[in-house]
Parts: C-alpha cells; structure tokens; sequence
C-alpha cells in the first residue's frame, strides 16, 4: 500500500469484513464482541489511519426499517455520544441516497428483543443499534480521526433475537459454532426462531455486498 494511509474499518465479524476488498486502501479490525481487543488493535492502528468507520450489520431500532436497509450515522448515541464527520456523511449519502441518516446507538450490548429496541427508539430517537461503534468512536477521537457509521439492517425493530446469536462471535470476529450449538441444545425451542434470524442474515449479506459496490473502495472516506 506504500504511503497510502488506510481506513480503519470497524465490524463484528470477519465476514462483515469479506465484502470489502482489504488491499485498496483499508484496514479491517473485527472485534467479534471483545470490546478490550477491539480498542486495543484500533489505538495501534489509528496513529497511520486515514479515518474510522463502524461498518457491517445492525438491528433496527426504527419500525420502519426492513432487512437489507442503509442506515448512516449523523451522531452516535449510547455509551458514548459523537457527532459524525459531516463531509463523510454527505459523500455516503451521494453513493446511498435511499439509505436512511440519523443517531446510532451502541453501548457494547446485542439488543435482542423487540420490547428493548422499541424502548432505546423512544428514549434515544436511533434508527438501529450496533455492538462496536461506541469504541470506534473513541479511537477514532483519540488519534484525531474523521469518524463515521454505515451499517446494513440485518434484524427488524419488531424481531426477537435468539440465545445462540448473542453467543455466536469469537474475539477476533470468527463465529463462535460450538457455543451456539451448546445454547441449541440447551434451548431447542429457539431453533425455528434462529432459522428465521439466519435467512434474514443472509438477505442482509446480499444488500452489503451490493451496497459496497456502490460506496467504492474506500467506503466514501477518499471522497469526503
């Protein structure tokens, strides 16, 4: 990459990550629900980064969300409150006109019940919630970093989420099967309900691939 400086991409899992192309011009950093291993490899990153963006799938907070929807944070509500960078938002809303802007909300919690989301909605006013942005945020404030959100709807607000998803990342963003698995036997009753969550997953895959192919390499940072 020479002296290209990179973009720090921040997601979940390392498949979020695989839709993206990790030569031209980014980093990706999966944290895989490690919040101490997340913030620990942006801080070593962040001083040569270009800027941070939180990326990859989210639950819906808004009703009017659906599976495979763009939402672009305008600020960042929750654990930590910022404001996001104002030219990125712009340059991802040029390449998404149909995606929805507004707050984000992350706090490092998977939002699993449709109750709770209702709740944040109402308290907060965020379209959808993540379990990263919160400490791409800081990191991103610490080096002096432009910041931005741009995540894929993968659970609507009204969808209850099953145990063994809140099981299913490793540190590092792997997928964590045998805890799932445990959780499956531990609770047959959610196995209609997790195939459900993983054909939803799927469709939401799909439109990030689609979506990042409209965003561009660097996911509209080079253009801000």
């Amino acid at each position: 990459m020479g002296d290209v400086r990179p973009v720090l991409v921040v997601t979940g899992t390392r498949r979020e990550g695989a839709v993206l192309d990790e030569g031209a011009g980014i980093k990706i950093i999966a944290g895989g629900g490690d919040a101490e291993f997340l913030a620990r490899e942006l801080a070593r990153e962040a001083k040569g980064a270009a800027g941070c963006i939180s990326f990859g799938m989210c639950g819906a907070l808004d009703p009017a969300l659906r599976i495979g929807d763009w939402v672009i944070g305008a600020i960042l509500v929750g654990r930590r409150e910022m404001a996001c960078d104002p030219r990125w938002i712009a340059s991802l809303s040029s390449s998404l006109p149909a995606a929805r802007v507004g707050p984000i909300y992350a706090d490092g919690h998977l939002i699993t019940n449709a109750p709770d989301k209702a709740s944040l909605h109402r308290e907060t006013g965020a379209l959808a919630a993540d379990m990263e942005s919160h400490i791409a945020a800081r990191a991103a404030a610490e080096a002096g970093l432009p910041f931005a959100i741009l995540r894929c709807v993968s659970d609507e607000a009204d969808a209850n989420l099953p145990p063994a998803i809140a099981v299913a990342m490793r540190p590092g963003g792997g997928l964590a099967l045998g805890a799932a698995f445990s959780s499956i036997m531990k609770q047959p009753s959610q196995l209609p309900g997790l195939i459900s969550s993983i054909a939803d997953f799927r469709q939401a895959y799909a439109a990030l691939a689609t979506g990042v192919r409209a965003v561009g390499l660097c996911l509209g940072c080079d253009r801000r």
